[in-house]
């Protein structure tokens, strides 16, 4: 497992003592390895996407974020939960320091890949929706879409987007999935 003892529970001081040069994630103190480095298209999708939140928060309050972004939704209580996103966006500065959020980010987004998707289907979804996590995008690469949960009520309620997504937490804020799932790739360079 790579991993230095083995434990029931690992905590956030137990994560950042691993290092064995791979990368992890902790949920509920389970530790869950990440995949090797993703797929181009994944990295063109993330990108698309970064770029239009950047552009869209220059000179707002809010800071967009790609990983590897160290993501602690509790850190004020049992501190077992790290993940790394692909996208992030924050409004609360006052959670981010130098190791990435601590505390609960509003905008959490997951680009599926194959060896990704019950973690990003099943134990984030859930695990975000606990932590109220105010949206939750999973992009889908293949089928060239997002699938936006919005929390309401504790629950989280979805809405699939194939043109254009708005972004609920960021008012004025859509997101054009043309550029992001172009018609057809360059074979260039």
């Amino acid at each position: 497992m790579g991993l230095p003892q083995k434990k029931l529970k690992y905590t956030y001081s137990d994560y950042c003592s691993w290092d064995d040069g791979e990368r992890w994630e902790l949920i509920d103190g389970f530790p869950y390895a990440m995949s090797p480095a993703p797929m181009r298209k994944h990295q063109d999708v993330g990108g698309a996407l970064f770029n239009q939140l950047y552009n869209f928060l220059k000179n707002k309050p809010c800071k967009v974020y790609h990983a590897p972004f160290d993501v602690r939704l509790n850190p004020y209580e049992e501190d077992d939960t790290v993940v790394q996103p692909d996208i992030v966006v924050v409004c609360d500065i006052s959670k981010l320091d130098d190791k990435g959020c601590k505390g609960v980010p509003d905008l959490v987004i997951e680009i599926l890949s194959p060896s990704s998707l019950r973690m990003d289907r099943m134990i984030k979804l859930e695990r975000y929706r606990q932590a109220s996590v105010r949206e939750y995008w999973i992009v889908d690469p293949e089928a060239r879409g997002v699938e936006a949960c919005v929390l309401e009520g504790g629950r989280y309620y979805l809405t699939s987007y194939t043109d254009e997504a708005p972004v609920n937490v960021l008012p004025g804020c859509v997101i054009d999935l043309k550029e992001v799932f172009p018609e057809t790739e360059s074979n260039g360079i």
